[in-house]
């Protein structure tokens, strides 16, 4: 299976399409090209060959003045490209746990679980301002490959800067224990320091989780 959706993607160009695509919540072929430095004819070619084989799939994207854009963005079947962690075995693990030791041991397990990710984090950041922390673990959670990235936020909305990522290795998991999501919010909190809001968005198979980081 994974040896044929290898050959599927064969060309450079199309794996380039699918990560700027994993890094945005949709894009116009127009914007592809902008961003891979291609012809849009050629950018063109390659999102149709992608939709034919299942990877990307198109919608009408409103638009300020004027019609409705198509735009491209990634089908669940591009899922197998991007890391998880062992969902099958660690959601098979937890609720194992729950049954014998009720929900309740599952929840800690998950908790001591971000308290040992906490600690890694800390010994890993560099800097001292908040925007400067925020930045480092931006990048750390990047190569760990949650397609991570810090910007500035608004201080007039209270938000000091926003940590943005495209992927999370969690999938299924954070279905069955949604608490998850809770405890890795308070472990943003505590590793920077301030409050951490949590929220995503989604479109299809593409998924936007943004952490804002308020300035207190």
């Amino acid at each position: 299976m994974f040896l044929k959706i290898l050959r599927d993607i064969a060309k450079p160009q199309w794996f380039e399409i699918i990560i700027h695509l994993k890094r945005s919540t949709g894009m116009s072929v127009a914007e592809l090209s902008k961003a891979l430095g291609m012809s849009y004819m050629g950018i063109k070619q390659h999102c149709v060959e992608l939709e034919k084989r299942g990877y990307v799939d198109t919608w009408r994207r409103p638009k300020k003045v004027g019609r409705p854009e198509k735009a491209y963005r990634l089908t669940h079947k591009a899922d197998l490209f991007f890391p998880q962690m062992g969902n099958d075995f660690a959601l098979g693990l937890l609720d194992s746990v729950s049954k014998m030791q009720g929900e309740a041991a599952a929840e800690k397990l998950l908790f001591g679980y971000f308290q040992a990710r906490t600690k890694f984090y800390l010994n890993k950041l560099k800097g001292e301002a908040l925007i400067e922390l925020a930045t480092s673990l931006g990048k750390i959670r990047d190569s760990e490959g949650y397609l991570s990235h810090c910007e500035e936020g608004d201080e007039s909305t209270g938000v000091a800067c926003r940590i943005i990522e495209y992927h999370t290795p969690f999938g299924d998991m954070a279905t069955r224990y949604p608490i998850l999501l809770r405890m890795e919010e308070q472990m943003f909190e505590r590793i920077l320091g301030v409050g951490v809001r949590r929220h995503e968005d989604r479109a299809s198979a593409l998924v936007r989780f943004v952490f804002s980081v308020s300035l207190t």
